[in-house]
């Protein structure tokens, strides 16, 4: 009996056959969306780590508790005002990166 060998894919093969080419809106949209999640999860380890609620930190920046739970599960409706609020309140580093490319500038 012969044994069928399964073909494997990577990641970057994944993401272009199921969600879209790399710089397409749908592809665009997808890597957004995943970097805000990890910057909102980066959030909350910050906050952990420091041992404060969701409430005191949301006191230490000004903002109700339910902003910052809504902020720990996905970054993407903050300002970036917010953030850097946040992460100065977490004494916690924050850069940006800015890549320019095709004319478009986009967060890195």
């Amino acid at each position: 009996m012969a044994i069928k060998e399964l073909k494997t894919y990577s990641l970057a093969e994944m993401k272009d056959k199921y969600i879209g080419k790399v710089g397409t809106k749908e592809r665009d949209d997808y890597e957004y969306e995943l970097r805000m999640d990890v910057l909102g999860k980066m959030i909350k380890a910050a906050r952990q780590e420091r041992n404060l609620t969701q409430e005191e930190l949301g006191r230490l920046v000004g903002v109700q508790k339910a902003q910052i739970s809504k902020l720990e599960s996905s970054a993407n409706s903050a300002t970036i005002d917010t953030i850097i609020r946040v992460f100065r309140a977490l004494k916690a580093e924050i850069n940006f990166n800015v890549k320019i490319e095709d004319n478009f500038v986009k967060l890195a």
